[in-house]
């Protein structure tokens, strides 16, 4: 897999996920974070809002003219993102397909704002492949508006400005709901304003603020950990918070960025530049990696990383009662390939799962004193990329490949086969099926990741250009059974027919991760060659 691409001038660097940014020609090289907003400019009043619409024809006649801007799915609650195809000239708008759909000379996308509650985007110094998104002081379930969403990211800057890569620690607030526009009457619009400030909607602008710590080298990927504590009754107090940055250097850095936090999250809260130092710089691996995950605070509180890297060895790293890191210098082998995923169970202490470019998932113990996986699945062809282990249904696993398939797979259909090979490691099971499979996408899965507290809702980011929200609890009926080897997948010559379990798409240019908040129900972060996004959509 490619998660990046270089820069013409250095074409010979092999890099993964994407296309090294380019800096604008002015040289500017501000750290100015700002949100871009999607509509800016589209109507100059609210009155040629209103008379856009009003042409002389029914409004039957309109509205449904207007429909062509989605496709309707058989569940009346099921939209698509419209990423409507403005052109030049006067013509209806129309659903862009991914893979399917093609944009002519004049074309670009836009999204329809109807199917959005909250739609954000900020730019950043240079783009970021990996970012996490921060638990808050500020409550679960949060529903209200303006919201504010703490995260930490890691920049990728151009081979030859490598130093100036940062970990951004990042409060992005007065996040509100989008102002829908439409055929409302003014009663209606004066009823749904007035709600929404009363909710504290569509008030203010958006607010960006961030702390920087200097890095070395590209992020190739980053996850935060904060170990348990006592409840903070103070909404400005931020919990401790850890990240582990791996980095183009094959190095790991772990920050304790809660000084960081706190000056966020209470204005004037000074922090003296040692609290930028890392607490600790893994340097066991011998190559870069991607594959990056801390053990759950319920296993180890202290707190325990897993780092895989394109050599195939994964290291285990625990944190000590004095706080110091020990990292076991035996590394658990038996991939072959790259390591690009690792996945911790979310209910047994000491197992964890890998996925790698030799297309195999494996699941693995800790306290092997073998260093070797327990199982080897053979669930794809080309590189597995992703991996997501269900917090809610532990025996459900789903996985994003190269080619653009992603499927889920039941772990307790994987039953380790007797006898080992000669690597003295368990064969690889190769007749396992996914009990759900895709082929949506026609380019790589870059990130996949389930719903928090829905068992049944997948989001999932590919190179497509796209986020995806899935709803795997959507049937199909007998008219929709159009064939296993289609896999789901559009069908060639009967129209833009999409898997009904598909709720919702999301345009991001160059998509690399996307993150569910777990405070705030159905809200969605994400990273790509632009910045960062934060969207929710009415389906989800």
């Amino acid at each position: 897999m490619s998660k990046r691409t270089v820069e013409e001038e250095d074409a010979s660097v092999a890099l993964k996920a994407g296309s090294r940014p380019h800096r604008d020609t002015d040289g500017d090289q501000t750290n100015t974070l700002d949100f871009e907003d999607e509509f800016e400019d589209e109507y100059e009043s609210e009155d040629e809002i209103f008379e856009a619409g009003v042409d002389g024809r029914p409004d039957a006649e309109r509205e449904t003219e207007s429909k062509g801007m989605f496709d309707q799915m058989r569940r009346t609650d099921v939209f698509l993102d419209a990423m409507d195809i403005d052109t030049p000239a006067p013509t209806n708008s129309s659903t862009f397909i991914p893979g399917r759909s093609k944009l002519l000379p004049g074309q670009s996308l836009t999204p329809d704002p109807s199917t959005y509650e909250m739609l954000h985007t900020l730019s950043t110094p240079w783009p970021c492949l990996s970012f996490s998104v921060i638990r808050d002081n500020l409550g679960s379930k949060r529903t209200s508006y303006p919201r504010t969403i703490y995260a930490a990211a890691g920049t990728q800057a151009s081979s030859s400005r490598a130093k100036d890569n940062e970990l951004m620690v990042l409060r992005l607030s007065s996040l509100s709901k989008i102002e829908k526009q439409g055929n409302e009457t003014d009663s209606e619009s004066s009823d749904d304003e007035d709600n929404e400030n009363l909710d504290g909607g569509d008030s203010s602008e958006p607010i960006l603020e961030s702390r920087s710590i200097p890095l070395p080298d590209t992020t190739n990927r980053i996850r935060t950990f904060q170990p348990p504590s006592a409840p903070l009754c103070d909404p400005t107090s931020m919990p401790q918070t850890l990240t582990a940055t791996s980095l183009e250097n094959s190095e790991i850095l772990i920050h304790d960025v809660t000084p960081h936090l706190t000056s966020l999250s209470s204005p004037g809260s000074p922090y003296p530049p040692s609290a930028s130092k890392p607490l600790s710089t893994l340097r066991m691996h011998r190559s870069e990696g991607y594959a990056l995950d801390w053990a759950p605070t319920s296993s180890f509180p202290l707190g325990r990383l897993l780092s895989g890297d394109t050599s195939g060895r994964i290291f285990s790293t625990f944190r000590t009662e004095g706080g110091g890191w020990n990292t076991d210098s035996r590394p658990l082998v038996g991939t072959e390939g790259s390591v690009e995923e690792i996945q911790w169970s979310p209910s047994e202490m000491n197992v964890f799962a890998s996925a790698g470019t030799d297309g195999c998932v494996r699941v693995w113990d800790v306290r092997s004193k073998s260093r070797k996986p327990a199982l080897s699945v053979k669930v794809s062809s080309t590189d597995v990329n992703v991996m997501s282990w269900s917090g809610l249904t532990t025996h459900l696993l789903a996985t994003g490949a190269d080619d653009g398939h992603w499927g889920v797979w039941d772990l307790r259909q994987w039953k380790p086969q007797q006898g080992q090979g000669q690597s003295g490691m368990a064969g690889v099971i190769t007749d396992s099926t996914p009990i759900a499979g895709f082929n949506f996408h026609k380019q790589a899965i870059t990130s996949i990741e389930w719903h928090p507290t829905d068992d049944s809702v997948i989001a999932l980011c590919s190179e497509d250009g796209t986020v995806t929200l899935w709803d795997l609890a959507v049937e199909l009926d007998d008219e929709e059974q159009y064939g296993k080897a289609e896999e789901r997948g559009l069908i060639e010559g009967q129209g833009e027919r999409v898997p009904p379990q598909l709720l919702f798409i999301h345009h991001v240019e160059q998509a690399k991760e996307c993150h569910w908040h777990g405070q705030m129900p159905g809200v969605v972060m994400t990273t790509g060659l632009q910045g960062l996004g934060v969207f929710k959509t009415i389906s989800v």
